[in-house]
């Protein structure tokens, strides 16, 4: 392999795009609690702790995964040789390493969660992903704390935690989704997947469960007066396009997880609206 084969390996190891959205989700953690202009240093150093947190997590995933993926997965960088398994685990310590120094920048809350994370992109690889819900519920937290890590970098975690709640609760019900849709072909694999325990449709309704949770509690940032009423006029279409998605997986979970993911996305934005809208009188 030349340079540039393996140049173009490592970087497809750190998944170029989920490295930019977990670092965007970083970033609106920062921008609710409200401190993008005053701790723009802090802001920066989060956002690229967290890409390089999720690159490496990525990159030592492929490592733990590489006897897999030469059976399905053989395109990926190691199964075809343009990284080394001795190189991608070299490369994915050099970027924890990295994410570790940048986030001793930050105060103390963003240090412990930092530490908390890159424990847990291990234990999910190694020991985790396999496990029926917990690999999911790990996935869950990891994707919500990206809000919770950013809020702690300047200071105010408080408006970000329904925020990590919301979408943890989202992100697991896609993960059970996500699995059902999967289902076939982790059976061959000899997964133990959430519908492979307890049945699809069982999976289904939990996922479904958990979700109409997280919409009963959508409110909560304006009933806490962090937001006023352009959160509730973007969240409650949110809510809605989530709702349908959970209903739409028990005929099409293809469909259903990628409907879910926009509606997901549309959630965050309401976070976006509602920081820069303004706070709701107080309610409660």
């Amino acid at each position: 392999m030349t340079a540039g084969e393996t140049g173009r390996g490592l970087l497809e190891l750190t998944r170029p795009i989920n490295v930019i959205a977990a670092s965007v989700l970083t970033f609106i953690g920062a921008f609710v609690a409200g401190g993008i202009a005053d701790s723009s240093l802090e802001v920066g150093a989060a956002v690229a702790a967290t890409g390089l947190a999720v690159g490496a997590g990525n990159a030592i995933n492929d490592y733990f995964d590489r006897e897999i993926d030469r059976i399905n997965q053989p395109d990926r960088a190691i199964p075809r040789g343009a990284v080394s398994p001795r190189g991608a685990l070299a490369f994915s310590i050099v970027l924890f390493l990295g994410a570790v120094a940048l986030a001793l920048f930050l105060p103390v809350p963003a240090i412990v969660i930092a530490g908390i994370n890159l424990l847990a992109l291990v234990a999910y690889t190694e020991f985790f992903k396999g496990l029926p819900g917990l690999g999911n519920a790990l996935v869950a937290y990891l994707v919500g704390s990206t809000f919770l890590f950013g809020a702690a970098a300047v200071g105010d975690i408080g408006p970000a935690v329904v925020l990590f709640v919301l979408s943890a609760i989202a992100t697991l019900t896609r993960e059970i989704i996500k699995d059902v849709e999967d289902v076939e072909g982790d059976r061959e694999e000899g997964l133990n997947t959430l519908p492979i325990a307890i049945g699809e449709r069982r999976a289904l309704g939990v996922a479904a469960g958990l979700l109409v949770v997280g919409v009963v509690a959508s409110p909560v940032p304006y009933l806490l007066a962090y937001f006023g009423v352009a959160y509730l006029v973007v969240v409650i279409p949110a809510d809605a396009v989530m709702l349908y998605a959970a209903y739409e997986s028990f005929e099409d979970p293809t469909a259903g997880q990628s409907h879910l993911k926009y509606g997901m996305f549309l959630a965050a934005l309401a976070f976006i609206v509602g920081r820069a809208a303004g706070v709701a009188p107080t309610i409660l």
